[in-house]
């Protein structure tokens, strides 16, 4: 099973803020399932990579990646039009992958690739039950995008690059870009951001374990998933 904590929030969200923007159908259970198990090949597939293909990190590859073949399927015999956004998530799985057998999988390029592809299932699952393309779907992917984006950067300077200065004015700048651009989105969002760029400044000077940090985005989750879906 995936040990990567923050990955479950950017699984669910999209999902669930998708689904919540349009109207749940019978057809969001398949998809949620493949969704999941999708992710859990994902994950397993980069472990084997990682290994230099090593056979004892193969059977879960083989299991979850045939078990999402056919929730796969059983998604695009409910709803088969669905199978236009497949291409979109070959980019960001190809760079997770490569970045795995590189062994460098926790690189940023890697990070925020893998987080577009999560914000990408959020027009999916709003297309599965709303039906045709909407630009609010894409809105509420845009916002999901820059602040999981931006949590990419953030945790890094509380964790694995904290002290580093480019890191910390990265994560303050791309809080400080979405804060601006969230302007032609809602005010509430407006507020959540700005928010949201005082704690990228303001955190890393404080001694905050990875549970805490972890707690603490919980919060901004919830309020930015609430808000898009509430102003947008």
């Amino acid at each position: 099973m995936p040990n990567q904590h923050g990955a479950w929030a950017m699984l669910a969200t999209p999902l669930l803020v998708g689904l919540l923007a349009s109207r749940p159908r019978w057809v969001h259970l398949p998809l949620a399932a493949f969704w999941f198990v999708g992710y859990f090949a994902f994950f397993a597939t980069g472990l084997w990579l990682k290994s230099r293909r090593k056979a004892r990190y193969l059977p879960p590859v083989r299991a979850y990646g045939l078990a999402a073949i056919v929730l796969g399927a059983l998604t695009l015999a409910l709803e088969p039009a669905l199978i236009r956004w497949a291409p979109l998530f070959l980019l960001p799985l190809g760079i997770g992958l490569v970045a795995s057998a590189r062994r460098d999988e926790r690189a940023l390029v890697s990070g925020l690739a893998t987080t577009v592809g999560s914000c990408l299932m959020t027009p999916v699952s709003y297309a599965a039950g709303h039906g045709p393309d909407d630009t609010r779907a894409w809105v509420l992917a845009a916002v999901l995008a820059a602040y999981f984006g931006g949590t990419v950067v953030y945790v890094k300077t509380m964790i694995r690059e904290r002290g580093s200065r480019p890191h910390l004015w990265l994560s303050i700048g791309w809080h400080a870009v979405a804060t601006i651009l969230m302007v032609a989105v809602s005010w509430p969002l407006v507020a959540i951001f700005a928010a949201l760029t005082a704690r990228a400044a303001l955190f890393p000077r404080r001694t905050l374990t990875p549970k805490q940090v972890g707690l603490i985005e919980v919060v901004f989750t919830v309020a930015v998933a609430v808000a898009a879906l509430l102003t947008t």
